[in-house]
């Protein structure tokens, strides 16, 4: 039903002006966060590299090694020799040097230091190269059908390739699951090592675009300039990836007009119904009642559409036990004007086993019993 209804929304959202906007980047894309919804794509499976861009899938899975109660903010990592000969961007840790995770996280979040995103993901895998199994793997089980990556950073490796589609499904998948990211991915300016190492973050944007939340940046010679832009204004976070932008400066503009053209044009609104769901009779079972729910919380409008929204609820009068958590009870349709936006399904909100004969009984003789 979530497929069904994603692709409703995508059906009314992408016939709208969406063909007059463009970017310079060969290959981009919109996203909004809360439904997945695509508002506009250039290029989007193009096979690219992304360069440190490359680090979104390398802080998600920090993230879900904190989260999976494998690291902590507070556990300590030491550098290894491997993890300081990376190059490029870097804080310049020393082979036994020990930092924090938070330390470290904040270090890939803000300058894209590459140390600092093997020795995260030593500590996770063992080796970079099982971590690199574990990213490749989570690209999979994220749809990230256009992806194959070779190492942790991003740094150039003959077949390290993603797609703008697949920079916005993880980085979805990050800022959706893990907004606590934000602490380390909206800091300008910060330090490490007691004050001795500055730190200001390569997203321009954090400083200089109203609701910027994140995300990461990236380049090389042949991946050029590429970006995976978040924002967020009026509780709607947009992501805006770019690919292969000609200059530094060119990619930011790129990622403003499509953040700009998404806040200007969408809304998220919160869909409920006009009245409270009143409870359902639920024959035979062994309660007397079952919760409708919603289960879609969000629907992504066009602003013209959002101020002029009607809701109605068609719902069955009762239900038969047993009934599971899930099960349809009816719609919510949501429209402006003649036009239906969304059918969004009511169900069930608990399950309800049937009663048994000696259930039945009982409340039977109970019955009697409090009515003599």
């Amino acid at each position: 039903m979530k497929k069904v209804l994603a692709f409703l929304c995508a059906a009314v959202l992408l016939s709208t002006s969406a063909r007059a906007l463009d970017v310079d980047a060969p290959s981009a894309l919109l996203m909004e966060k809360e439904t997945g919804t695509v508002l506009f794509s250039k290029g989007e499976h193009e096979k690219l590299e992304p360069a440190s861009v490359t680090k979104v899938m390398t802080i998600l899975l920090t993230m879900e090694a904190i989260d999976a109660g494998q690291l902590s903010y507070d556990t300590v990592i030491t550098a290894s020799a491997h993890a300081c000969s990376m190059g490029g961007s870097q804080i310049w840790l020393k082979e036994g040097e020990q930092l924090t995770v938070d330390e470290m996280l904040k270090a890939v979040c803000v300058v894209s230091a590459n140390d600092c995103a093997v020795a995260l993901g030593e500590q996770i895998a063992g080796s970079e190269e099982s971590f690199v199994e574990r990213m490749n793997q989570r690209a999979r089980e994220l749809g990230m059908n256009d992806t194959t990556f070779q190492n942790a950073t991003g740094l150039p490796a003959a077949g390290h390739v993603t797609s703008a589609y697949d920079i916005a499904l993880m980085s979805r998948e990050l800022i959706l699951h893990h907004p606590d990211i934000r602490k380390y991915t909206t800091i300008w300016m910060d330090t490490l090592r007691n004050g001795a190492s500055q730190l200001v973050n390569t997203n321009k944007l954090i400083r200089f675009y109203e609701g910027a939340t994140g995300l990461k940046t990236g380049s090389t010679d042949a991946a050029k300039y590429c970006l995976s832009a978040t924002a967020e204004r009026d509780g709607m976070e947009l992501i805006a990836v770019i690919m292969k932008d000609a200059t530094s400066a060119q990619r930011f503009e790129d990622a403003k007009a499509l953040l700009n053209y998404g806040f200007s044009t969408y809304s998220l609104v919160n869909v409920t119904a006009d009245q409270v769901l009143a409870p359902i009779p639920v024959s035979l079972g062994t309660q007397a009642t079952v919760q409708p729910v919603i289960e879609q919380k969000s629907l992504l409008l066009e602003k013209a559409k959002a101020g002029t929204l009607t809701r109605d609820v068609t719902m069955t009068d009762h239900v038969q036990a047993p009934v599971s958590a899930g099960d349809p009870l009816g719609t919510l349709t949501v429209s402006s004007g003649e036009e239906v936006l969304a059918e969004i399904p009511i169900l069930v909100g608990e399950e309800v086993p049937r009663i048994t004969w000696s259930q039945m009984l009982r409340r039977l003789l109970r019955s009697a019993f409090l009515a003599g």
